[in-house]
Order: C-alpha cells, then sequence, then structure tokens
C-alpha cells in the first residue's frame, strides 16, 4: 500500500507563498492520480489541484492562477508540490495530499484511495 508523506505548510502573511510537498516510494504516476485537497474548519474537503494518470493538470476555480502544481520522480520517489503564491485568509486549511489508483488497478489489485497526514496552512497578518 502507498504510503505519502507530506512536507511544508505553516504561517504566512497574506500575499506571501508557500511550498507544500508529498512523496510516495516508488514511481507510482502512472498508476496513480495525485494531488492537493484542502479542509477549512466547518467545510467540506475540497480539490485543490490534481495530476491525472496521463499528467494533465486540474486546479479548482478559487486557485485563480496563484498556484502550481509540479511533479518529479527522482530517487526512485513519487513527489508532488504545491507553490502556493498570493496567499489569502481563505486560503487557511489543511492541506492533504491524495493518491488515487486507476480503476483497473483497484479492481485487479485492489488497490485504494491514499491520504497524506495534512498540513495546515495559516494565512494571517
Amino acid at each position: 500500500q502507498v504510503q505519502l508523506v507530506q512536507s511544508g505548510g505553516g504561517l504566512v502573511q497574506p500575499g506571501g507563498s508557500l511550498r507544500l510537498s508529498c512523496t510516495a516510494s516508488g514511481n507510482i504516476f502512472n498508476v496513480y492520480a495525485m494531488g492537493w485537497y484542502r479542509q477549512a474548519p466547518g467545510n467540506e474537503r475540497e480539490l485543490v489541484a490534481q495530476f491525472s494518470i496521463r499528467g494533465a493538470t486540474n486546479y479548482a476555480d478559487f486557485v485563480q492562477g496563484r498556484f502550481t502544481i509540479s511533479r518529479d520522480n527522482a530517487n526512485a520517489k513519487s513527489t508532488i508540490y504545491l507553490q502556493m503564491n498570493r496567499l489569502k485568509p481563505e486560503d487557511t486549511a489543511v492541506y492533504y495530499c491524495n493518491a488515487d489508483p486507476d480503476d483497473a488497478v483497484k479492481t485487479l489489485y485492489g488497490y485504494r484511495e491514499v491520504w497524506g497526514q495534512g498540513t495546515l496552512v495559516t494565512v494571517s497578518p
């Protein structure tokens, strides 16, 4: 089973930047779609940005060109990043890394969706 380890996050002033990282062992990009979700207090978890298995990117409307998702598989690991610029107080949330396997892999091998441990991002003066 894939395990995801997140790093980054913290406190930043409005207009500032942060970068989040999420690493899995092995090259899983061709099996799992990977991306970032967030959950603010009292809200449901929502998609922020995602890579499909084919490498296409998808961003939530609220990103509005401020965030960039990227990835690499150096050192036999699969890492995705979320560069967040021009942060706003409403971006305050716990950010979760997600790896969702291809449907065929789920059916044939029983792979399951996996979440990182979450990291708090606080945007405040």
